[in-house]
């Protein structure tokens, strides 16, 4: 089965992360299946709005790390391109790539949205959420930089509250990420669908070409950002290749505190 599903309705197409087992982690083949999604629609004058969503009471746990695990705490040998810096910029290319649709992008929550997958609900154009839902960027406490979807988490949150989820890793439940701009509509705990469908039916009442020009404005401040995707790659790669990351993601497989939590000296 796949895990990433394309669903077509009319001029809807839903998007669902689908591998339950790791809680809809980003996978290298989830991370290539949405980039390819995003590049057709984008071509496609037909689609009106994409709702992105998660499987079997997840949203998205985060990027995984697959078979680069092996590479934590492992620097690089003199000389060695490092193959993490490319598949970190993938994901980073797939966060441009949802802010770039021209159609509206609905993310529709239920349950965990940690990591990269809050950095996916960031590039969205309205967020439903139901109130068991959670948001959080952890991996400053597990000795990573949330590199990617920090510039994401910043345009939409702002300065103050973007610091506290990205040097902090603070956990936002469902309202307090409604109160901080991240969640639009919060509803209660299995009326997601419903939900979604009523919203479905409000955003049908902007015209496709003016959403789509709105939107290239839109693009247009944000293009004044700089582009950080191959900083953000090189940081990434490095701090997992590190001895803070070693650690970090060690303390949390045994449910631990890391040495630094503690005051210990790394």
């Amino acid at each position: 089965m796949s895990n990433f599903l394309v669903v077509r309705q009319g001029d809807v197409e839903r998007w669902t992360l689908n591998d339950p087992a790791t809680r809809n982690a980003l996978s290298d083949s989830m991370v290539v299946d949405l980039f390819e999604a995003c590049l057709r629609a984008k071509a496609d004058p037909s689609l009106r709005i994409v709702v992105l969503t998660g499987a079997a009471g997840a949203f998205c746990a985060g990027g995984s790390l697959g078979h680069f695990a092996s590479a934590i705490g492992k620097p690089l040998a003199p000389g060695e391109d490092d193959p993490l810096v490319a598949v970190n910029r993938a994901f980073g290319d797939v966060l441009h790539a949802l802010c770039e649709l021209p159609q509206l992008l609905v993310c529709a929550v239920d349950g965990a949205a940690m990591g990269g997958g809050f950095g996916l609900v960031c590039c969205a154009d309205h967020v439903i959420a139901t109130r068991r839902s959670v948001f959080a960027t952890p991996e400053v406490t597990l000795g990573l930089p949330p590199a990617q979807i920090a510039p994401f988490v910043w345009a939409r949150l702002g300065d103050a509250v973007a610091r506290q989820c990205l040097l902090q890793g603070r956990s936002f439940p469902a309202e307090a990420a409604q109160q901080a701009g991240l969640v639009d509509d919060l509803v209660a705990d299995g009326e997601l669908e419903d939900a979604l469908t009523d919203s479905l039916q409000r955003l049908r009442r902007a015209a496709p070409g003016a959403v789509m020009a709105t939107k290239q404005l839109l693009g247009r401040l944000r293009s004044k950002m700089p582009d950080l995707r191959d900083e953000a790659a090189l940081a990434f790669a490095g701090a997992l290749r590190g001895q803070e990351a070693a650690e970090g993601l060690a303390a949390f497989a045994g449910r631990r505190p890391a040495r630094w939590a503690d005051g210990e000296k790394r």
